[in-house]
């Protein structure tokens, strides 16, 4: 038979219920201790020592029997649940949790469930409403909430595993649950919200439930797959091709963003090399009007120093010249005074010369002979030696003046002293 004939989802589903048959069927530890034993010398790396534990009785539950005889003892752990029963009695001689109690094997039975949370594993392959197969794994978490309910509707025999049972029976109508919630909804509606799968599953759990002393504890969702491979990747590619064309227009925005960067980035280097080379032309322009306004202030400074210069030597020539004036001033003033001093000598000379010749003019005989006096030696020497002399003084009167008589003998009498090499 070719693989396109083969209906392989037919052919899981009756795999399927031939396990659960298998499991469901009552096993004693007696009975199926060769099958154990087989399947664990069958498994590969087990030993033979393995293979030997496997065959003898066993128990999920360390549940100890101690004593001899009818005098036994059955040990309970604390978190196991027991009920103890004996013949011709009609409730239990012992029920709760992790209570032990003496032990009659001929008259005596008891049972033991454990009384710890529970973890169910499902894989339910379902059909959604459009006619596509779907697996869906979920978990669901219960406890034996009451088992003195529980004991007597729930089947706990299996000395290997007392779960087993009532694990395939939850599991059974775990997954009839969700096989029929997943036939009313669409494959999108699968994939994208599992919530109403999880409540409906929760609902038929807690009524199934409730009267046999369970409890439901959490029920979850873990995934839904598709089972047709190209029905997955059609229902991907839509998906895929959007991310694609998401990723390319992202691709492309990043490349426009990069280019938008980089023509920004370009325009802000070209903004600040504009700004730079502006900055610099004004501060080359303001070093400009700097060194102009140095200049200018040198120029001004040395045109102030030359109009400095200027006005000092204007004062220097003021000054001078105020000098040669003054100068000429006390010149003049010198020579006026000269000149008046001069004047005044002259006048004080001609007032003299006037006096004198006053006086001369005005000789009196005491000054005349004071003069001759003075005069005599000079007059002597000018005087020739005259053998004689004779003086004739002719007058109005007939006679000589008494002062040219007394001048003549004067000069008579200076001769006669006159010594002759004076001569």
């Amino acid at each position: 038979m070719s693989n396109e004939s083969r209906n392989t989802y037919l052919e899981e589903v009756i795999q399927q219920q031939q396990a659960v048959a298998q499991e469901l069927r009552r096993k004693t530890p007696a009975a199926d201790a060769p099958a154990r034993a087989r399947q664990a010398l069958a498994l590969p790396g087990v030993a033979d020592g393995a293979g030997r534990a496997a065959s003898e009785t066993a128990r999920a539950i360390d549940v100890r029997l101690t004593g001899w005889w009818r005098w036994k003892t059955v040990i309970v752990p604390p978190n196991v649940w027991v009920v103890h029963t004996r013949r011709a009695t009609k409730d239990p001689l012992h029920l709760g949790l992790g209570v032990s109690f003496p032990f009659n094997p001929y008259t005596d039975a008891y049972l033991v469930a454990p009384a710890t949370m529970q973890t169910l594993a499902i894989n339910a392959r379902c059909i959604c409403r459009e006619r596509q197969g779907i697996l869906v794994q979920a978990y669901v978490q219960w406890i034996v909430d009451d088992f003195k309910a529980a004991y007597q509707k729930l089947d706990f025999s299996d000395a290997d595993d007392p779960m087993r049972i009532v694990n395939v029976q939850l599991r059974e109508q775990s997954e009839a649950s969700i096989k029929d919630k997943v036939a009313t909804m669409s494959i999108d509606e699968v994939l994208s919200d599992k919530r109403p799968i999880i409540e409906e599953l929760t609902s038929r759990l807690r009524s199934v439930a409730e009267g046999q002393g369970l409890k439901i504890v959490q029920v979850q969702i873990k995934e839904a797959v598709i089972s047709s491979t190209r029905l997955w990747e059609n229902l991907q590619k839509p998906f895929r091709e959007e991310q694609a064309r998401a990723a390319r227009l992202a691709e492309l925005d990043r490349e426009r963003a990069v280019q938008t960067r980089e023509i920004g980035d370009q325009v802000e280097a070209e903004r600040e090399r504009i700004a730079a080379q502006a900055e610099t032309e004004k501060q080359r322009r303001a070093q400009e009007v700097e060194l102009a306004k140095s200049r200018a202030g040198l120029e001004e400074t040395r045109v102030a120093a030359e109009l400095a210069q200027i006005a000092a030597q204007r004062q220097l020539d003021d000054a001078r010249a105020q000098a040669r004036v003054a100068a000429t001033e006390r010149e003049a003033e010198r020579l006026l005074l000269e000149h008046q001093a001069s004047l005044t000598r002259e006048r004080a000379t001609l007032a003299v010369e006037a006096e004198r010749r006053k006086v001369e003019n005005d000789v009196t005989p005491a000054r005349l002979e004071e003069l001759l006096v003075r005069s005599l030696p000079e007059l002597v020497g000018k005087i020739p030696h005259a053998d004689k002399s004779e003086v004739v003084h002719i007058s109005s009167d007939g006679r000589a003046p008494d002062s040219v008589v007394a001048v003549a003998g004067l000069i008579k009498t200076l001769r006669s002293m006159v010594p002759h090499s004076a001569e």
